[in-house]
Parts: structure tokens; C-alpha cells; sequence
């Protein structure tokens, strides 16, 4: 059985610049990505940590690559949710210019046969990268239904 991986391509109205920035800055990606934010220093081999605003513990893992505006790559090893027994995996992103905006792959891949991780980044990040995307072309975030269902489902019990 081969190992799964997950592959995103996404279109934004921006430049290669910006987008390498929100996906890189703290502060913008809090904006985009539901209260979540990447923390690092981008040296290759440097610590990456993506704080989790609704978790105890966050996404830890090693900048593998930061090629500024093109290409960036990172280890990316859930804390939570049990996915912490589970091997780190890798998450890259390919920007590459096209006239007046971007196309933006991730390829996320080092996932074991059965992975919760898998299962949990092949629901995330369409709504990051959507939410990106809304960000930089309008200046708009996408809302996280899933927090308001949990909240909906933890005031009911």
C-alpha cells in the first residue's frame, strides 16, 4: 500500500511576494487561519511551531527549505488529537507567478496507511487555503464552522 499524500493547487489575485509573506508571518496567518499562527525564524533547520488557538498543544516541526518568493517546506507533526504517536510529515509550497497572480501548490505528504493526521490536514487545508485566498484578494477571512459546531455541541451536553 503507498503511502498517501495530499496536493492543493489554488489560484489567488496577488504576487508571489505577498503570498510568501502570509504564509510565513505570524500575524497574517492568525488572520486567515482561524486564530492558528506560524511561528518561526525561517532559517533552514530552524524550529517551526503552528500555535493552535483552540488546542493545549500545537503543530512542532524543522523549516526544511525557504526560498523566498517560491518555494518553502516544513516538518509538520501534530501534538494533539492523538496524532502526536504518529511520525512527522512534510508540507511543501510551490508559489509560482502567472501574469497578474499566483498559483499556489501544497503538497503534504510522509503519511503512514491509515493516518489521523492525513485525515485531519485533508479537511484543513482547503479551508486555509480558501480563507488565504479571500484574505489577500478582499481582505476577508473565511469563518471556521467546525469551532462554532463544537462550541454548539459542548453547550448542549
Amino acid at each position: 500500500m503507498s503511502k498517501p499524500e495530499f496536493v492543493y493547487v489554488i489560484y489567488i489575485a496577488s504576487t508571489p511576494e505577498k503570498v510568501f509573506a502570509a504564509l510565513t508571518d505570524a500575524k497574517m496567518s492568525e488572520q486567515y487561519w482561524a486564530g492558528n499562527r506560524v511561528v518561526s525564524d525561517w532559517k533552514i533547520g530552524a524550529a517551526f511551531a503552528l500555535k493552535l488557538k483552540r488546542e493545549e498543544t500545537d503543530v512542532t516541526g524543522t523549516v526544511l527549505e525557504y526560498d523566498p518568493p517560491r518555494r518553502l517546506s516544513y516538518s509538520f507533526h501534530p501534538q494533539h488529537s492523538g496524532m502526536d504517536t504518529e511520525p512527522p510529515s512534510r508540507v511543501t509550497f510551490e508559489i509560482e507567478p502567472q501574469k497578474d497572480q499566483v498559483r499556489l501548490t501544497i503538497v503534504h505528504d510522509g503519511f503512514e496507511p491509515g493516518s489521523k493526521a492525513f485525515e485531519s490536514i485533508s479537511r484543513g487545508w482547503p479551508f486555509v487555503l480558501s480563507s488565504l485566498k479571500s484574505y489577500l484578494e478582499a481582505g476577508r477571512v473565511l469563518r471556521a464552522h467546525w469551532y462554532e459546531d463544537e462550541s454548539a455541541q459542548q453547550g448542549a451536553a
